[in-house]
């Protein structure tokens, strides 16, 4: 399934999009996507929902972030080989790991806002996985059956904030709207491989950003696996898994965001996102 929430900020309703593509209001079944969803027999049990019969979405409305209530919000860094060289870093030999700030989560077309002072503002599309069940201690075989499903992320960042601020990198990642996520949450049943997901970004129309996730240095699997060893995931928990080459830091020279840009993201089954620079 692919799930989404719609509304005003702070008042979205639950939806999904039936087999035409086309969006539907469950509000009248469902409270909200927040954890208590994201658990497997809760998502095989809304496949027997006939989404023909529920109301449709107006055209125009605005799409949030598609999960409520995200505990945390974790992130890996340098996980693309030709991303690590550009900025000038080592191959990691594990997973490079930090957090964003969960106040940081956006919907995936709403304005991005740069601090007063930013002066490297950057972009980084991800794939990002929803974690469904408690994973602690769980072993790579059995990593992606604690999966919920996986959204479209931007881990929008500003470089002199995360570099070179005297801070960890979550300084520079965790401002307002710096994490838009969506449009929508499509389930395991729909993505069954994560390591076949293209990943494109533009700036003004202009592709910065294009590779897929079989490029990954350390693979979904992998990744959740790894994190299970240090902190307990829990339901809902959100994921984003690296970002392949382009970003602006690692242009020559390089080029960051400024007022009035556009980025526009495409993650295949994932969806696209469109967020204007304010």
């Amino acid at each position: 399934m692919r799930l989404f929430r719609f509304g005003a900020v702070g008042q979205e309703k639950p939806g999904a999009l039936d087999r035409s593509g086309r969006m539907r209001d469950m509000s009248l079944l469902i409270p909200d996507w927040t954890p208590e969803w994201m658990a497997p027999e809760r998502l095989k049990a809304l496949q027997a929902i006939d989404l023909d019969k529920l109301p449709l979405v107006a055209e125009g409305t605005r799409i949030g972030a598609p999960l409520a209530g995200i505990r945390q919000f974790v992130a890996i860094g340098l996980n693309y080989r030709q991303h690590a060289m550009e900025a000038g870093m080592e191959i990691p030999r594990e997973p490079v790991v930090f957090n964003k700030a969960i106040t940081c989560i956006a919907g995936p077309n709403d304005t991005v806002e740069l601090p007063p002072d930013s002066v490297e503002g950057d972009w980084e599309v991800e794939l990002g996985i929803i974690i469904g069940s408690k994973a602690q201690k769980v072993g790579e075989a059995e990593a992606l059956s604690h999966v919920a499903g996986y959204v479209l992320a931007n881990d929008v960042s500003e470089r002199e904030w995360q570099a070179k601020r005297n801070g960890q990198w979550g300084k520079g990642k965790s401002f307002d709207g710096f994490g838009p996520i969506g449009p929508w949450l499509v389930t395991t049943d729909e993505l069954a491989d994560p390591q076949n997901v293209p990943l494109t970004l533009t700036v003004n129309g202009q592709v910065r950003q294009k590779s897929n996730t079989s490029d990954m240095i350390f693979p979904v699997a992998y990744i959740v696996s790894y994190l299970s060893r240090f902190m307990t995931l829990l339901p809902g928990d959100l994921v984003i898994t690296g970002t392949p080459q382009g970003v602006g830091l690692g242009m020559k020279p390089p080029v960051f965001l400024r007022r009035g840009d556009v980025m526009t993201l495409d993650g295949g089954v994932l969806g696209t996102q469109r967020q204007q620079v304010v």
